[in-house]
């Protein structure tokens, strides 16, 4: 999906409350315009900052994972040469704010110790296990290097943990690759990424052999390497060259696609506990340990089939699944592939075997976001008349709308209109031979309202950060009520603010991430 205006909005300020004014500047160029030169930025930004400025905050971005360098390579026969440019990665940048959220899964399902190492990759962006132990070193309590050593290998092992991407992939020329491939049989199979991000960071990204490394090496000189004997020369050339740094060490970064992934995994779970029961979110958390590691990407619409076998086998590891006896294990798998009138069936049974229907489970999130702003600002009738829409799916006549929602005919057109006008509805106009009044038709389109909501959702995040700045300066001001009491007081507006951001940032990644 793309960004909505409220979204770059949002994450503007979400880099200049982190870096300042005038490298946000530079990122607001870049989301607004789209990739571009180093040269072009700064042209853009004159006079506010120099070229060598322009490279330097390029550079912090990087760092940070917050921007992608690449080039196109150029069309055959031609002597130019490919020029660099830098693409803003606005998913990163949003995931700034998410940072506790990452630590705590890594506390969680690891140890403290991995979450100290992990805190140290979120706040510097990228660095060599040699950086993480100095970070280690100059603590008040350092735990050693050893102790560094395993934290970063327990990180590397769950895939919290990567090696950085290539620092600049050249893009093939596309519509080179198109004309070489037409006609042929991977025209038909392949399909090209949906956008130039997408193309980027699939050409940035490393084979996972050489992303996930399994073995560490014990020389001090070469702190962590992977199995070279697996890997192709080719590609362990582009690993020497693409991640280390002049000492030759391996640069790490967190892998934010898989704290997504553990996140969508846990809100399907709380979705199917809260519209199902315990029992199947046990099983349902289970199928999603069965088959997480045969993910290829977040947004996965199903999962690879698992057999009941499998499933079972899973459900016992947990001290709640230890209680379901195979049967309950069967008979929770058959509610989870019921469907009903208000409810889809959250996992598909095929052959014996199972699979989860990711976009079932989500969508039914979705829906329960929408329709219950929808009632908190239209009303009862207003939701009545959205959700016969949205089941409905196709364009209906307004008295039909009445009708099927039990509202007044004269009244029904001006709450129509309402939904229409904040972009809620689609509207369209039947002229019919003979009558001077058209007929209104009316449709919920998912697309165009999921974006709205994304949008509305952003801008309310944005609202909420403004205002808990707002908050705490203004409680630094007051000097009437003694330390304490206003120390308690900012600390409890903090946390409500705080608290609803926190949410508030759940259900965008439903609308977004998942």
């Amino acid at each position: 999906m793309t960004t909505t205006e409220y979204g770059i909005v949002y994450a503007v300020h979400i880099i200049t409350v982190q870096f300042g004014s005038v490298v946000s500047k530079v990122c607001e160029f870049l989301l607004r315009r789209g990739p571009l030169s180093s040269r072009e930025i700064s042209r853009l930004v004159e006079p506010d900052m120099s070229y060598n400025q322009v490279k330097d905050i390029l550079c912090l971005l990087i760092q940070h994972n917050c921007v992608q360098a690449f080039s196109i390579e150029p069309p055959d026969g031609s002597e130019s040469k490919a020029t660099v440019q830098y693409i803003v990665l606005c998913n990163n940048i949003l995931h700034r704010v998410r940072y506790n959220k990452f630590s705590r899964i890594v506390n969680e399902e690891l140890d403290f110790k991995c979450g100290a190492v992990l805190d140290g990759l979120l706040s510097n962006g990228r660095l060599t296990l040699g950086q993480l132990i100095e970070r280690d070193k100059d603590s008040g309590k350092p735990t050693g290097s050893e102790e560094i050593r395993e934290s970063l290998q327990k990180l590397v092992a769950d895939r919290f943990v990567e090696r950085i991407p290539s620092p600049e992939p050249v893009l093939g020329n596309k519509e080179q690759e198109l004309a070489k491939k037409k006609g042929s049989k991977a025209a038909k199979i392949l399909k090209e990424p949906e956008t130039l991000e997408e193309r980027v960071l699939e050409a940035a990204t490393p084979v996972d052999a050489i992303r996930f490394p399994h073995i560490f090496e014990q020389d001090s000189n070469s702190p962590l390497a992977d199995n070279d004997s697996n890997i192709p020369e080719g590609k362990r050339k582009q690993r020497d060259v693409d991640s280390s740094d002049h000492n030759n060490e391996v640069i790490w970064r967190p892998n934010f696609e898989e704290f997504i992934r553990r996140l969508r995994h846990k809100a399907c779970v709380e979705i199917v506990k809260e519209r199902r029961d315990e029992g199947c979110a046990i099983v349902l958390k289970a199928m999603l340990e069965v088959g997480r590691s045969h993910e290829k990407k977040v947004k996965t619409d199903k999962s690879v089939p698992m057999s009941l076998s499998s499933i079972y086998e899973e459900v016992m590891k947990t001290e709640a699944g230890r209680t379901l006896v195979l049967e309950r294990v069967e008979a929770c798998l058959d509610q989870l592939s019921a469907t009903s009138s208000y409810l889809p069936a959250f996992v598909i049974e095929m052959d014996d075997s199972y699979v989860v229907d990711f976009k079932s489970i989500l969508s039914v999130a979705q829906k329960d976001e929408i329709e219950a702003v929808v009632m908190r600002r239209y009303g009862k009738e207003a939701f009545r008349m959205f959700r016969y829409l949205s089941q409905e799916g196709r364009f209906v006549e307004t008295n039909k709308i009445a009708d099927a929602a039990l509202t007044e005919k004269k009244d029904t057109p001006q709450i129509l209109l309402k939904m229409w006008k904040d972009g809620y509805l689609h509207m369209q106009k039947l002229v019919v031979t003979g009558s001077y009044v058209p007929f209104l038709l009316w449709k919920v389109n998912k697309l165009i309202v999921t974006k709205q909501m994304l949008d509305e959702m952003y801008h309310a995040s944005l609202n909420l950060s403004l205002r808990l700045a707002h908050e705490l300066e203004l409680e630094k001001e007051v000097i009437l009520l003694s330390s304490r009491e206003r120390d308690k007081k900012i600390k409890a507006k903090g946390l409500l603010l705080s608290s609803t951001r926190f949410k508030l940032d759940d259900a965008i990644m439903i609308f977004h991430d998942f």
